[in-house]
């Protein structure tokens, strides 16, 4: 396999995390240990299987969640999950470089981000600046919700809402864009469930 070719297809990579997730929720984890032969192998290079853009809540590991190994995911963590040219710049280097197929935006549950995005909007709540920059990449994500649903259903809107608005971001630059409409990368939402553990997967 040369190295401009994916490691598996983007189903194989969603069926490969879908499959580590239920490990996880399970108990029944693979990677308790690291061995040394392993950091080996992986200094000669990588090729992840599949790239993740996650929250940074410490709550959240996407290699714990599931259950891959090191080398395997190709991991971007920031704070609600959110889009900018930092992290447009790392998915694009995932994309060119390592060539993952599978590219995953993934929030989760009671996410603070999301929570200080809808106080902001229904109470007028203020962060400080650099806070309130990384918030204006969330607030127009409540403009698809109901504001006035059950606080915990309104939560639940929010987070799906805010992942379903990076991957529109994403998909509406050039070439992700083209990427996708030709197949050669898949782009899927997920949401993260604290209590249970499980990853879904969304439409």
């Amino acid at each position: 396999m040369s190295a401009s070719e994916p490691a598996c297809t983007a189903a194989e990579a969603l069926a490969r995390l879908k499959a580590g997730n239920a490990r996880f929720v399970r108990g029944e984890t693979r990677f308790p240990t690291v061995h040394d032969g392993v950091r080996a192998a992986l200094k000669q290079g990588q090729q992840p299987y599949a790239t993740v853009l996650a929250c940074s809540d410490s709550r959240v590991p996407p290699e714990l969640v599931f259950d891959a190994g090191l080398g395997e995911l190709f991991v971007i963590r920031v704070a609600g999950n959110v889009l900018g040219p930092a992290i447009a710049g790392t998915l694009q280097y995932a994309r060119e470089h390592l060539h993952t197929p599978l590219f995953v935006v993934m929030g989760h549950e009671n996410c603070g981000a999301v929570q200080a995005a809808l106080d902001a909007r229904l109470h007028g709540a203020r962060q400080k600046a650099r806070i309130e920059a990384l918030l204006d990449n969330v607030l127009p994500a409540l403009d698809d919700i109901d504001l006035g649903a059950p606080p915990e259903q309104r939560m639940h809107a929010a987070v799906e809402a805010n992942v379903r608005r990076t991957l529109r971001s994403i998909r509406a630059s050039a070439d992700a864009g083209a990427a996708v409409a030709d197949g050669s990368v898949q782009l899927v939402g997920a949401v993260y469930d604290l209590d249970t553990g499980r990853v879904q997967f969304l439409d």
